[in-house]
């Protein structure tokens, strides 16, 4: 399923029809469009950025379809292969300090990129997963590709696509280079299921032909206090589908451990709420949960478009995860000119801008006050596993849970207080 821009979705449609895009793709293999002939219905930097799978517009979805930079003002558009989905990465999670000299970070409300690259550097996490010394930033921003040509598979015709590339812009988020290699960071501060090969790819082509250094594409992400590290290899400098994980890490800057004590007082000292007439929460990663407030709290608000198009969600993951931080009290639904926004609540905003001990204690006593998460907290912490799936159902419906009847419902929507019991216990570190 696709995000939704319907105003990309439009113009989309007129381009693939004026062209007769599809024709020329059956019949050529690739259909050249340039910036100029996308411009004549909407800017072409909004109509060609797809950093994940869910962001392609409808009609790209439909047809297989993806899109790709040649040059500064042309793009190729065929059945290729462009994203890769992220390898779990459930690797313990390495404590650095943070040094106690600097001031002008505050590591606690991270909400960029760069700055995220800058407490990794700072805190030696990059020197620790690079594992190289002489470690220094260089390279950054937007520049030139210069010219370099690779295959690429094409998903319909099971073959690799021969393209080549000639000065198309591309960005690096953080270049560093030791002694032995150069390092190209991509960051987000959003998390996601899959990211554009491009990113990757494109820096380490251009970079590859300028040093004599082993050059490393990395990607991190950062979300409420974890910085995850990926480094990735090309296995065959040519082939833009050959990337391989070679290792992955995650960080979090030394705090005040959250011990078991600190969650069952909280436990023991709930006073429960009632159930809002709100469906109940279908959102299975609590963290996701948490990500879209920490956008929300750098945007100030966003419609229901907006989380669609330019977060990794599709239209129903958007309703999922903007019901489960209104059933929490975080988020509200509001209108805006006419237009359904979401933004933060008073008590998101105090949750969010809280430090990042205190605001996963906040939001641990926030589940914690429904009852049905309480009761299965309780299962769990007796028995040390969660529930058979009647006594699941059966603990359920006592809870009086909104607008839920179906035996089937409850069984679906137990998955998520599953997953998130299991953060509130990922929060104790051994």
């Amino acid at each position: 399923m696709s995000n939704f821009d319907s105003k990309n979705d439009d113009a989309w449609e007129k381009l693939f029809k004026k062209h007769h895009i599809l024709d020329k793709i059956a019949s050529d293999g690739q259909f050249i469009i340039t910036a100029k002939e996308i411009n004549e219905y909407r800017e072409a930097r909004l109509m060609t950025k797809f950093d994940h799978r869910r962001n392609l517009p409808t009609l790209f979805h439909r047809n297989k379809l993806a899109i790709l930079p040649l040059t500064r003002g042309s793009y190729t558009i065929s059945h290729y292969q462009v994203y890769h989905k992220f390898e779990e990465n459930e690797s313990p999670i390495i404590e650095v300090p943070y040094p106690s000299y600097i001031q002008s970070i505050n590591w606690e409300q991270i909400t960029s990129e760069s700055t995220a690259i800058n407490v990794a550097y700072i805190s030696n996490m990059l020197a620790d997963f690079i594992g190289e010394e002489g470690l220094v930033p260089t390279v950054n921003g937007r520049m030139s590709s210069d010219q370099f040509s690779f295959d690429i598979f094409n998903q319909k015709s099971k073959t690799n696509h021969h393209l080549q590339v000639k000065n198309s812009q591309i960005e690096i988020d953080g270049g560093f280079e030791g002694f032995d290699s150069l390092s190209l960071i991509e960051a987000k501060n959003s998390l996601s299921d899959d990211f554009l090969i491009r990113q990757l790819y494109y820096p380490f082509r251009l970079w590859k032909n300028k040093v004599h250094k082993r050059v490393r594409p990395v990607f991190l992400t950062y979300s409420n206090g974890i910085f995850s590290l990926y480094e990735y290899q090309f296995t065959d400098e040519s082939n833009y589908n050959s990337i391989a994980l070679l290792k992955a890490n995650r960080y979090a800057l030394k705090q005040d451990p959250i011990e078991i004590d600190d969650i069952v007082d909280i436990s023991q000292t709930i006073s429960f709420v009632e159930e809002p007439e709100l469906p109940f929460p279908q959102a299975n990663s609590f963290l996701r949960v948490i990500n879209l407030c920490e956008i929300l709290l750098e945007r100030n608000y966003m419609t229901n478009d907006d989380i669609t198009s330019k977060y990794d969600f599709d239209e129903r993951q958007t309703d999922y995860y903007t019901n489960a931080g209104r059933y929490l009290g975080l988020i509200e639904k509001d209108r805006l000119d006419g237009n359904i926004i979401y933004k933060l609540t008073k008590l998101g905003y105090s949750v969010m801008n809280s430090v990042i001990r205190e605001r996963n204690l906040k939001l641990v006593r926030l589940i914690l006050q429904h009852k049905v998460f309480h009761k299965i907290f309780k299962y769990y912490l007796t028995n040390s596993n969660f529930p058979e799936p009647d006594v699941y159902v059966s603990i359920m419906k006592d809870s009086n849970l909104y607008n839920i009847v179906k035996h089937s419902t409850y069984i679906r929507r137990s998955s998520t207080i599953t997953n998130w019991i299991n953060w509130i216990f990922s929060l104790i570190r051994d």
